[in-house]
């Protein structure tokens, strides 16, 4: 676009406008690279937070399996009183028939 107005700013009344607008598209480019740095800068806080989690999922998953053998271990322990007392039971509906047994075989007389 040719231009109506001679170099000397006195003149053309554009020229505070251009070079206002000039300033502006300076001050613009430094903007935009401070908000693409800011951009960026959170891509890199958030790619630490997503590491930061994936850490607590994977620790969160080994307690949870830790709690689960305790859990077993436990259940374990109080099942054992359980077991004893089925054991002690056993024998002893084994004990009375073996004595009725042999009482039924002393009575045969064998």
């Amino acid at each position: 676009m040719p231009e109506n107005c001679p170099d000397s700013a006195k003149t053309c009344p554009f020229r505070a406008r251009i070079e206002a607008l000039e300033q502006e598209i300076v001050h613009n480019k430094d903007a935009h690279k401070e908000f693409y740095n800011r951009l960026d800068a959170s891509h890199t806080s958030v790619a630490v937070i997503e590491e930061r989690l994936n850490q607590i999922k994977e620790d969160t998953e080994e307690i949870k399996a830790s709690l689960q053998a305790e859990k077993s271990a436990v259940q374990e322990l109080r099942d054992k009183p359980g077991k004893r007392w089925e054991g002690i039971v056993d024998k002893a509906i084994w004990a009375v028939a073996a004595a009725v047994i042999a009482w039924m075989l002393r009575g045969v007389g064998l």
